[in-house]
């Protein structure tokens, strides 16, 4: 995938005829913007600890989930095939009942504004509950200092794809949050690009350059747009959780996996 990528950003660029056109109108839409920061998980064994923190523990951050989130621990999360891993097990692990991954660049890398890609295939079934979001580098307290969602699925749904913004005025807790869902049939069968285009004005949510999910920054309040500071990026796998295990947790479909390809960050030149 990786050097299909590069190619076809090559013939595109020379305006070369190449057999996908959406590859070549994908590269272009990007043309005005400059590549900071990426990791396309081409090497072998745990995440690149330059790129990549862990957060660890159980009890779910809040959210009741199932799992214990570990570290440096291969059956979680690796690199192979030119994909990130995490793979959530039904194991017991420091009195949970299973086992996953939560990695963030949180301390080694944010940004604000911009476009960032992220290519995945999902895991399937009830009780799974993967995510890429962003949070607040400086992060003081949750809701106020903003939350973004670009892609959530719970397994009991298969096939819905969230994304949401929670801020102090608009949150899940009170019911006020600003969401959206686009059905994609083969989420986890095949890769999809996942991606948030984040600008002062507003942030744009899109699966394969399907726009689904707009949130403008028309109240000018840190109360409704706390979005103007550095965020950083997480990736991770649950299991349960208010949300996820609402209609329970399927034991009989682990281990379950969720590949990432890429993730990419571009801002505006």
């Amino acid at each position: 995938m990786k050097i299909r990528f590069l190619l076809i950003a090559q013939l595109c660029t020379a305006g070369i005829l190449v057999l996908s056109v959406a590859s070549c109108a994908s590269n272009k839409a990007g043309s005005g913007r400059k590549l900071i920061w990426s990791d396309e998980f081409n090497g072998k064994g745990l995440p690149d600890s330059l790129k990549w923190n862990y957060d660890v523990g159980g009890g779910g951050y809040g959210n009741n989930e199932a799992q214990f989130y570990t570290e440096n621990r291969l059956e979680n999360a690796r690199m192979e095939n030119g994909n990130l891993v995490i793979e959530a097990k039904k194991e017991n692990w420091e009195e949970n009942k299973y086992t996953s991954a939560r990695l963030l660049t949180k301390g080694k890398f944010s940004f604000k504004y911009g476009t960032v890609e992220v290519r995945a295939k999902l895991p399937k079934g009830r009780g799974t509950w993967p995510a890429i979001w962003m949070m607040s580098e400086n992060m003081k307290k949750w809701p106020d200092d903003g939350e973004l969602d670009i892609m959530e699925h719970v397994g009991f749904n298969q096939g819905y794809i969230h994304a949401s913004v929670h801020t102090k005025k608009y949150n899940h807790i009170q019911g006020t949050q600003k969401t959206d869902t686009l059905v994609v049939k083969d989420a986890s069968e095949k890769f999809h690009v996942y991606k948030v285009d984040w600008t002062p004005e507003k942030i744009d949510v899109y699966i394969d350059d399907q726009k689904f999910f707009t949130y403008e920054n028309k109240e000018k309040t840190y109360e409704a747009w706390p979005f103007d500071q550095p965020y950083f990026i997480i990736l991770n796998l649950a299991v349960g959780g208010f949300w996820g295990g609402k209609e329970g947790i399927d034991d009989s479909i682990f281990p379950q996996k969720y590949y990432i390809d890429y993730v990419r960050v571009y801002q505006n030149k």
